[in-house]
């Protein structure tokens, strides 16, 4: 109260200053010139954790669950059931849906395409009237505008009304009016941008985090079809999810590999019901399996509450009453002289319960947490339910409840552990004699590098800086906690050493992820097989015991005051450098085979020139390097081009044809989309195709009302396509750019001069690969598979110096697929991890022989 009555006479007292200097410059230099006004794009540009969260990581990703929640909203109306989203090459995103399409049409009072509108207007959208979305996840209406402001560039297509609409916009300014580009007879929106790199802290998307949204969507909304594909990594990566079960298979999804102590989950639904007042849709489904922690997803109109809310709330208190009544009911806990708690209930529980509201009420614009007053219906629901489904059905019931006696039985026994624990790590003079504890005592400062044994734990201590850096060194492989309880995993001793050592406790009412002793707890292991697994055991027990280090939320006050969100790991992987080169008595340390290619090319057109022998260019110094760099690049986006079109000379044909020295993209100005959107220009490029031997026809395009060359391939009589849906692809832009930027290197063969020395190749390839090994000559390159093969020296100057080193942040990017990956390599069933070695055993990058 009484800070109530501070802050009302601090407002009274502004509102007298005000009063006081109105029409004149305060005295304190605080009068309406100093208000800033910021509207639309230039304020959510200036400010866009108030709209996405954050400009980092957690932000990046909100960009694409916006647009995909207006995909997912045309699904819940029932007019969308295929959503499709690509991640490209250069971190560009297209999201693709089948639904009505964005209206084209003029808006009444803007006097200007709706679908622009809803581009460039803040709380602008179908999601205000409720005849257009009785329930919508993406609530505020600032969704795609937002998306634009924050992108670097956006186009958006549009087919509607039997038309195809495009637009362009950069950083959120419209770059093209709306114009009709062709027909159609299907209906939908495709939206592809990229994020701002100026707002930005990284633009590199996640693919098992984006799959982990895109497959909580389909299991939330039966039938929907939802495909991520990532074109970036060498072999294209694709998730398809459709699941006509729902949230029931979700659940046998998150089980899956486990023991179930019953085989079909609790299913459980109700419908809303407007015409009687009431709004709120619930489902939940519920299984049990015999492991120790417990899983429960919780959503909220598509929305997944990471947060919890109120109807977590609701759902845990129903499901502690009922087994706790059921039990006492049943007498099944006659033996047992303790009352079961929340936490013994919840051991093995796998649960998903989701809700559906008009007008929800979320903590933030990403939508974290459940406020609305739903606790109450929740409860009362499930309770009456899970009670009804007992009776139905005792021997269910009697698993449950006896997996429940059997878990409060073990939180004794893990109390009087955990206490001999807890007392170790609050007394600092009861840290383990193994550790070599630094001298800072800031954590933010400190880090601890968690090493095998005690002979590299020895070369740690001698290397280190002391007074940032703890070395704890393991003996041994540490116990493998996804198959041991709370309390075994409590009387092993290096599991005691490391809790005492990181100071934060274990156990949900003990752990205190704020008494963290060390904000850098870095795994050390050797690159063989054994260091593996005991870097896989560590990560286990981390994943499992103490998660709030690898997935901690932090909100903070920024410099212009508005609370950011950060999702931060404090658990990393020393990265030791994969290369050391040598030369004479030079040595030089490189992480990867990326950094290995650039240095090499640097080094190989030190005294390296190329003449193009048709035209006598010379090409030497920086400018080669730079073409050769350019031409790494492109290499990537051919290999994609040439896997879409079969053929390597048709990719050979089209490039030279569009952006070769005589090719169509010389003119200045002209763009790709001109030349696919007229019929004489694509002639053009048939008539070089054919030229090249190949047999095509000019044929139309109906879907877009354009024309395409359909191009008959000799080898197996298939059709390949060179079509608008080419040219609006971004790795097919980006290399048409790139091979225009190298455009010497299209006109070979190549004169290579080394000293004395000239050498003729026939292709860029060949080129390429000549110059990077001629630069290996007199190398000694030597590969590193662990750490006992450097000195301390060598430790410290390329694994723990932090002006140098390269760590690994470990993060959990997607919950389900590392849930399901700990269960199958680290759990009890043998099968399910004969199955996946089997399946991944040709894909090993690393292999220790």
């Amino acid at each position: 109260m009484k800070e109530d009555m501070k802050a009302k006479e601090k407002k009274s007292q502004k509102v007298d200053e005000i009063e006081e200097t109105n029409g004149a410059k305060s005295s304190k230099g605080y009068g309406a010139e100093q208000i800033t006004v910021l509207e639309g794009r230039d304020a959510v540009r200036k400010r866009p954790a108030m709209y996405i969260g954050s400009n980092g990581e957690l932000g990046l990703h909100h960009l694409v669950y916006e647009i995909v929640d207006n995909s997912v909203d045309e699904a819940l109306a029932g007019f969308c059931d295929k959503i499709n989203v690509t991640i490209h090459l250069d971190n560009s995103i297209t999201v693709e849906d089948n639904g009505r399409g964005i209206p084209v049409d003029m808006h009444r009072t803007e006097k200007r395409p709706a679908a622009e509108v809803v581009m460039t207007v803040l709380h602008a959208g179908g999601k205000f009237d409720s005849n257009a979305y009785k329930v919508s996840g993406g609530l505020h209406g600032v969704g795609a505008s937002c998306v634009n402001f924050l992108s670097d560039w956006m186009r958006m297509e549009i087919r509607r009304d039997g038309g195809v609409y495009e637009q362009e916009y950069r950083k959120g300014i419209k770059a093209t009016d709306l114009k009709k580009t062709g027909k159609s007879a299907k209906t939908g929106t495709k939206i592809t941008f990229k994020p701002d790199p100026e707002i930005f802290t990284t633009t590199e998307y996640s693919f098992d985090k984006l799959s982990e949204r895109l497959r909580e969507k389909a299991f939330l909304n039966k039938g929907i079809k939802i495909t991520i594909v990532d074109e970036r990594s060498e072999t294209e990566k694709k998730h398809e999810f459709l699941y006509e079960g729902g949230i029931a298979e979700f659940v046998k999804h998150l089980n899956k590999n486990k023991n179930v102590l019953h085989s079909k989950p609790m299913y459980f639904e109700k419908t809303a019901n407007p015409a009687e007042g009431d709004d709120l849709a619930i489902e939940v489904a519920i299984q049990y399996n015999d492991a120790y922690d417990e899983k429960v997803f919780a959503f909220a109109n598509n929305i997944n509450t990471v947060d919890g809310g109120t109807h977590l709330s609701g759902f845990r208190s129903a499901l502690s009453k009922a087994i706790s009544r059921y039990a006492q009911t049943a007498n099944l806990i006659k033996d047992f002289k303790g009352g079961l708690t929340g936490d013994d209930v919840r051991e093995g529980l796998v649960a998903v319960i989701s809700v559906k509201i008009p007008q929800p009420q979320f903590e933030g614009q990403t939508k974290g947490k459940l406020n609305s007053d739903v606790k109450g219906p929740v409860d009362s629901f499930i309770y009456e339910k899970l009670m009804t489904h007992f009776e139905e059905n005792p021997s269910v019931a009697k698993q449950i409840v006896g997996k429940a006696v059997e878990a409060a039985r073990a939180r004794e026994a893990a109390r009087k552990a955990r206490e001999i624990v807890r007392k170790g790590a609050l007394n600092s003079m009861n840290l383990p004699g193994k550790l070599a504890d630094c001298s800072e005592k800031d954590p933010a400062a400190c880090e601890i590098y968690i090493v095998e044994g005690d002979s590299a734990g020895g070369s740690a201590k001698q290397g280190r800086d002391r007074r940032t850096q703890a070395i704890l060194p393991l003996k041994g492989k540490i116990l493998n906690v996804e198959k041991s309880r709370f309390d075994k995993m409590l009387s092993h001793s290096e599991i005691k050493t490391l809790i005492t050592a990181l100071g934060t406790g274990i156990g949900k009412s003990d752990f205190d992820v704020e008494k963290l002793r060390y904000h850098k707890i870095i795994l050390m292991t050797d690159a063989d097989v054994d260091g593996s697994h005991i870097r896989t055991l560590l990560l286990t027990f981390f994943y499992r015991q103490m998660p709030q280090l690898l997935e901690h939320k932090i909100e903070r006050q920024n410099e212009e005051g508005e609370t950011e969100t950060e999702v931060r790991s404090y658990v990393y992987i020393a990265q030791p450098p994969l290369y050391k080169i040598k030369k004479g008595k030079t040595e030089r340390y490189i992480k990867d085979d990326r950094e290995m290619n650039r240095f090499l090319m640097r080094k190989a057109t030190e005294d390296v020139s190329v003449k193009v022998k048709k035209t006598g260019e010379m090409i030497d110094g920086k400018e080669l390097t730079a073409l050769l760099e350019r031409l790494s690049e492109f290499n990537t986006y051919y290999a994609k081009l040439e896997r879409r079109l079969h053929d390597r000379k048709l990719v050979d044909t089209v490039f030279e044809a569009l952006a070769g020295r005589k090719g169509l993209m010389q003119k200045e100005g002209r763009k790709l989309h001109d030349v696919f959107a007229d019929e004489s220009l694509l002639g053009k490029v048939e008539a070089a195709l054919a030229e090249a031997g190949f047999k095509t026809d000019l044929i139309s395009d109906e879907e877009h009302g354009l024309s395409e060359i359909e191009v008959k391939m000799a080898n197996n009589g298939s059709r390949v396509l060179i079509d608008w849906d080419l040219a609006t692809h971004v790795e097919f832009q980006r290399g048409v750019e790139l091979y225009k930027s190298f455009v010497q290197l299209s006109q070979p063969p190549f004169v290579i001069t080394e000293g004395n020395s000239e050498t003729e190749v026939e292709s860029r390839d060949d080129l390429f690969n000549h110059i990077l090994t001629a630069a290996k000559k007199d190398l000694h390159i030597q590969r590193y598979k662990g750490l006992g093969e450097m000195n301390p020296e060598q430790l410290w100057e390329t694994t723990m110096d932090p002006e140098k080193r390269t760590l690994l942040q470990v993060r959990i990017d997607d919950a389900v697929e590392t849930d399901e990956i700990f269960t199958v390599l680290m759990g009890d069933q043998v099968e399910p991890r004969r199955r996946f070695i089997e399946d991944n055993a040709l894909d090993v990058k690393n292999l220790d022989i």
